[in-house]
């Protein structure tokens, strides 16, 4: 990424940083559930990438909206995929003991307050966006809507159960990864691309695209994290590596090898530049894509 695609990414980073940190305040009347508020706030601000956020700032952006009228919906998203991450680490799920460099939300507080904390930050996530003066009652009921429909069953929960229901089985293929990846990877990024597009308040053939574009990218971002899982180390991702070998699971990278799942996340990355090109103002998202297939973490 040239220096200044860093600085708009540093720029667009510090927004959500600040936006995440105000829409969860410490206040009198909730002093006796602090406890659960500090584990969202420490799963929050556990850092990351924040490329959801930073997508839903950007498409807006790119389509000649105010980024600060999607500071509310950028915010939301991340609460709901850091959500997901809490419920992901835990025993049930896939155990992890560490996420991002640190400990999981349940080995830093407990089992029980995890669940919660993931609880309330997916109710609150709508409370955010509803109670943004900046938006219409319209764009408001679009934009919890495909956040409702893209974290629920139809795609980032009911990519995570096809996922669970994978570790029991040996017969795996190359679809019903596809389908898995659409849910519990692509669905949330999707959803930052069309949170963008609503809120820039673009028309329906402008919003096919960006939802090709977030499938394309969701998985390739996947198939990057599989490689990445078998290449790379604890010290560098900030979480456990070869847990999807621990956990029986059938990835890109185990089942078309570390090759074949790199030209497959190529081909699909392209795809995903060639769509942005159709876009006037998609350097910055051009430059982003690009990187997150070359990342080593």
């Amino acid at each position: 990424m040239n220096d200044v695609h860093k600085q708009q990414m540093k720029s667009d980073i510090e927004l959500i940083e600040n936006a995440i940190r105000n829409y969860i305040p410490y206040a009198e009347d909730v002093k006796r559930q602090k406890v659960v508020i500090d584990a969202m706030r420490y799963s929050l601000e556990a850092g990351g990438k924040r490329i959801r956020p930073v997508l839903v700032l950007e498409f807006c952006r790119m389509l000649g909206g105010n980024i600060n009228d999607a500071l509310s919906a950028a915010a939301a998203l991340e609460m709901i995929h850091t959500f997901s991450l809490i419920h992901d680490d835990l025993p049930a799920m896939d155990n992890d003991d560490y996420r991002r460099g640190r400990k999981s939300c349940h080995k830093e507080f407990d089992e029980a307050t995890a669940i919660l904390a993931g609880d309330a930050l997916s109710v609150h996530a709508f409370s955010v966006i509803s109670k943004d003066k900046n938006l219409s009652s319209d764009k408001k009921v679009k934009l919890m809507e495909v956040l409702s429909e893209t974290s629920g069953y139809k795609g980032m929960i009911g990519g995570q159960i096809i996922d669970m229901e994978n570790e029991m089985r040996d017969d795996v293929d190359i679809d019903n990864l596809h389908a898995m990846c659409d849910g519990k990877t692509g669905a949330l990024i999707r959803c930052a691309c069309l949170m963008g597009c609503i809120i820039s308040g673009t028309d329906d053939e402008i919003i096919a695209k960006a939802d090709r574009y977030g499938s394309c990218l969701g998985l390739a971002f996947q198939i990057v994290d599989d490689i990445l899982d078998v290449t790379s180390t604890t010290e560098v991702l900030g979480k456990p590596v070869g847990s999807d070998a621990a956990s029986n699971k059938t990835t890109f990278a185990t089942l078309m090898g570390i090759e074949q799942a790199d030209k497959l996340a190529s081909k699909l990355t392209d795809e995903a530049i060639e769509i942005l090109g159709q876009f006037e103002k998609s350097e910055f998202l051009k430059d982003l894509t690009h990187d997150l297939l070359v990342r080593i973490k």
